[in-house]
């Protein structure tokens, strides 16, 4: 395994620069740890390049790791530069250079899926892709303005996710409905109908909205079905949006578990 210990190496510098990058589409991403390396090997094959934190990767699990590797994809790098690399401060040692999957857009969709409206912070952006894999969900549609799903924030919260799920960003959700062959269902605070008290169907296309905005205007006029979910709003005015996606589809599933 060749060893670097160059800030200068041109790979070090593509690194540094991915580290800080924002996972836009079309640009490679750095997975970090151990899991997220594992799940990528498993379902994708193996990466670009894989560093290896020089001090620790003599350690088992990632002896274990590059024993499943082309040796002309691994490099250690030194300690002092792979903490600079790392997205949390104990990082766990590896490194996977990875290009995102780009799956087609489909011309019909029949499936229950899930449509992130503009939905701006990465953690809920990631809890809202962990939500949907756990939720049996398969395919999601990321507006323009939602966060890169492939930003180093939004992958370490996914834990995963990302490899269970075909991932559509930056799309134009309006124009995305007229492909539907299940009906958009909305959450809302006002004109709705109470989660509880509804049949909701078994497949639908949920759509989730902005922090602060909720759903556009023009998708909740499209929604064949708008949902509230009631709680103490003497409390709280509204639910953050990974949590309220989480109730409604861990609904669903509960409703036609078994059926």
């Amino acid at each position: 395994m060749k060893s670097i210990s160059s800030r200068d190496n041109p790979l070090v510098k593509t690194l540094r620069k991915l580290a800080g990058a924002s996972g836009r589409r079309g640009e490679p991403v750095l997975l970090d740890g151990v899991h997220l390396c594992q799940v990528w090997l498993q379902r994708h094959g193996p990466p670009e390049y894989a560093v290896f934190d020089e001090e620790k990767r003599q350690r088992p699990d990632l002896q274990a790791l590059a024993g499943q590797l082309p040796a002309s994809v691994c490099v250690a790098l030194d300690a002092r530069l792979m903490r600079e690399l790392a997205s949390v401060e104990s990082g766990q040692g590896v490194l996977f250079l990875v290009r995102p999957p780009e799956p087609g857009l489909p011309e019909r969709i029949a499936e229950n899926c899930v449509l992130f409206d503009r939905i701006q912070d990465p953690g809920n952006v990631g809890t809202l892709l962990r939500t949907c894999a756990a939720a049996g969900v398969r395919r999601v549609f990321l507006s323009h303005g939602t966060a890169s799903a492939w930003s180093p924030k939004v992958v370490r919260s996914g834990q995963g996710a990302h490899f269970a799920l075909a991932i559509h960003e930056q799309q134009d959700l309006q124009a995305l409905l007229p492909r539907l062959d299940v009906p958009l269902v909305a959450t809302a605070l006002e004109d709705a109908t109470d989660l509880y008290a509804q049949d909701m169907p078994r497949s639908c296309a949920w759509v989730f909205g902005h922090e602060g905005q909720g759903v556009a205007s023009g998708l909740l006029c499209a929604a064949a079905l708008r949902l509230r979910i009631p709680h103490d709003s003497a409390a709280v005015e509204s639910l953050n949006v990974a949590v309220a996606a989480a109730i409604c589809l861990f609904e669903q599933r509960r409703v036609y578990r078994g059926r």
